[in-house]
């Protein structure tokens, strides 16, 4: 029985069995860049190099590959001008943007909570430094 048939006789795909696919999407989405990528299309098609200056710390190998996963995924659109030099646009699908309200959810949740979790991160050091025994002489 394929990974296909296997999903049709459970009703679905299930991201809790190994061999399911949706585990495949869910490491794209789960991904810093794809985030960062899909928010910042969210505001209408991007060059390549918009995209690389909005989005802080990426590398052009990092941006590349991040743009052709989500373009295979059927999240992103790449549009070729023929112009001198060639101009490209990338820009959300409604596949992606329909993802994208919920990346802008956790984007925002982990703006709004990054003081509190920096709290509990500086408590939890403090914790393991206090349990940390000498050893003997």
């Amino acid at each position: 029985m394929g990974t296909t048939d296997g999903l049709r006789f459970r009703g679905g795909a299930d991201a809790y069995l190994a061999a399911c696919p949706s585990r495949q999407i869910l490491d794209v989405l789960a991904n810093k860049w794809t985030m960062l990528v899909m928010g910042a299309l969210s505001g209408g098609p991007l060059r390549f190099g918009e995209l690389r200056r909005r989005l802080d710390g990426v590398t052009q190998k990092m941006l590349t590959q991040t743009l052709r996963t989500l373009e295979r995924d059927g999240l992103v659109t790449r549009t070729v001008f023929p112009t001198i030099p060639p101009r490209v646009d990338y820009a959300a699908t409604p596949l992606g943007e329909s993802v994208t309200a919920l990346m802008r959810a956790i984007r925002a949740w982990s703006e709004d909570n990054i003081d509190a979790v920096l709290d509990a991160r500086d408590a939890y050091d403090a914790r393991a430094a206090e349990d940390v025994q000498p050893l003997p002489a």
